[in-house]
């Protein structure tokens, strides 16, 4: 491990001293943990090979685990044909719950990860100039052998901290009071402002820069490099990084090499029993077999955001496909989940086209039926007439569905038949809409665009009318993005700084069913965590 005084990790020094000191509490090598933690990361930035990593570790490995079934690009092959149980002989006899119990030597310990203070994510450097309709590069696929990575955009501006998404992840995976799996929070910024700005546009917003973190199933993930059993991994089918809990040991490696501070150690028994969990969760589907990768974790294990794995799996039914509990809650369509391989998914159409994204997603609940406006318009009428026939069809609506469809001449606008790709389903319902319309009023005469205020009619000013009313993000970023993780969230809205500070937020996490802040609790509360130790 490096001798010098600088942190290797990126949420600081204070967080390794963490790390360390909870590793110190295993039963396994804390310094092999930290240095394997270090080179992991060495790995992500293209600094150390893989199989130089391997290698390096190969020896050491053997000797405190018995077995290194690390995933290299030589053996990934291999590994994966063994898949589920290649550590068995590391795990005694356990039944998730209540039966026998992994190594009874194992500490009750773990840092969780509610410690981790929002200015730990803080651009260090200003950040390059991007177009937010702009190809996004970098984006490194996840496997050779699938199109598909499940990913999320994160409208920070339209989170209005309501903490509905914490609250459902916390149902649908049964997790205890205080392992967050998603982690919403606010702050502030002496490098920016006070409080984000807040332009009066539609849709849902505070008064407080925002953050959302869940895990960021990074395509090129730390937490798998140093994992001895192969627990930690990342699915072939569709880029999800999980745990399987029949595998996992507990040594909290994972935990170390995480660069964004995700992981949870299950120290006790869960509140909720093997047998209560729904069955769907309790098996993931895999080429080679089913690994059991979902829901809260058993005691000694490790346990992270999944993306919902058994709604991609299609347990919970096809329309779940291409869904998450998260983004389905959240009142201001803040989380847009699906493919980003895909550029027709919601992610990919919000994070190229976020303008235009907010103003489909704000009007299409708006709009009239095509038969509305058959039954209650004629030939006679303009726009004025129009809007009085109809009931809720305003000339501001006009004006954005006019917009929508300007901008959207020269793009794609079929959704396909892919799962989940609502954003162009709705836009496509506006048009539908916009072109009845148009049967019976003329929207294109000069008169009218200038009523509509949309210019000549063109592309730029069309943008210009969205943006007024939607708002344009102030930044596109992911979240330490330079350390080579290829993490498959993008943000968009204001990035932390390295002086950001939380703040309470717009909703208290007491006002809020069971959930517990874990910054704000100690650990005699029964919870994973802790909050000394990590300035916030």
């Amino acid at each position: 491990m490096s001798t010098d005084d600088e942190s290797f990790h990126p949420l600081g020094e204070e967080w390794e001293d963490e790390l360390e000191t909870m590793l110190d509490d295993t039963e396994y090598d804390s310094d092999l943990g930290m240095e394997m933690a270090q080179d992991a990361m060495r790995v992500t930035k293209g600094e150390l090979s893989e199989s130089e990593f391997h290698e390096r570790y190969h020896e050491d490995v053997m000797e405190e685990f018995g077995e290194d079934e690390r995933p290299t690009k030589e053996a990934y092959e291999a590994a994966q044909e063994e898949a589920k149980g290649t550590a068995s002989n590391m795990l005694d006899a356990f039944d998730g719950d209540g039966g026998e119990t992994r190594r009874e030597t194992m500490k009750k310990m773990g840092v969780g990860a509610a410690a981790v203070g929002v200015g730990a994510f803080g651009a260090t450097h200003d950040p390059p100039e991007q177009s937010l309709s702009a190809a996004e590069g970098g984006h490194s696929e996840t496997t050779e052998h699938s199109d598909t990575q499940w990913g999320m955009t994160i409208d920070l501006e339209r989170c209005d901290g309501c903490l509905s998404c914490m609250t459902a992840c916390t149902q649908e995976n049964s997790l205890d009071q205080g392992v967050n799996w998603m982690y919403v929070m606010a702050f502030e910024d002496e490098l920016t402002s006070s409080s984000s700005p807040q332009p009066d546009v539609v849709g849902g917003k505070s008064d407080f820069n925002m953050l959302v973190r869940p895990c960021q199933h990074c395509t090129d993930a730390p937490c798998e490099k140093v994992c001895p059993t192969t627990a930690r991994h990342t699915r072939d089918k569709d880029g999800l990084v999980l745990t399987d809990y029949d595998v996992c040991i507990g040594c909290r490696y994972c935990q170390v090499a995480c660069p964004y501070g995700v992981n949870y150690f299950q120290w006790d028994e869960p509140d909720t029993d093997y047998s209560e969990l729904d069955e769907s969760h309790t098996m993931g589907e895999y080429e080679h077999g089913e690994r059991w990768v979902d829901s809260r974790a058993p005691r000694g294990t490790m346990s992270k955001c999944t993306m919902c794995p058994s709604h991609q799996d299609g347990k919970r039914g096809d329309e779940k496909v291409g869904t998450s509990a998260c983004e389905e809650v959240c009142p201001p369509n803040a989380i847009q989940f699906g493919n980003v391989k895909d550029e027709k998914s919601d992610p990919s159409q919000h994070r190229e086209h976020p303008i235009k994204s907010r103003a489909v997603i704000d009007v299409e609940r708006d709009v009239p039926s095509p038969d509305t406006l058959d039954e209650n318009l004629s030939e006679d009428d303009d726009l004025a007439s129009a809007t009085e026939a109809v009931e809720d069809l305003t000339t501001e609506l006009v004006s954005i569905m006019k917009a929508i469809e300007i901008v959207s001449r020269d793009t794609e606008t079929d959704p396909g038949e892919e799962e989940n790709n609502t954003i162009l389903q709705k836009q496509e319902t506006i048009l539908e809409v916009l072109e009845t319309l148009e049967s019976y009023v003329d929207l294109e005469s000069e008169d009218v665009l200038a009523e509509l205020q949309l210019g000549s009619g063109e592309s730029d000013d069309a943008m210009v009318r969205l943006q007024q009313f939607a708002g344009n993000p102030s930044a596109k970023f992911k979240l330490l993005e330079d350390i080579g993780t290829n993490p498959n969230i993008t943000y968009l809205g204001q990035e932390p700084g390295p002086e950001a500070e939380q703040v309470e937020g717009p909703t208290k996490y007491e006002d809020v069913g069971d959930l517990v802040d874990k910054r704000q609790d100690i650990l005699d509360e029964g919870t994973v965590g802790r909050v000394d130790g990590v300035s916030l």
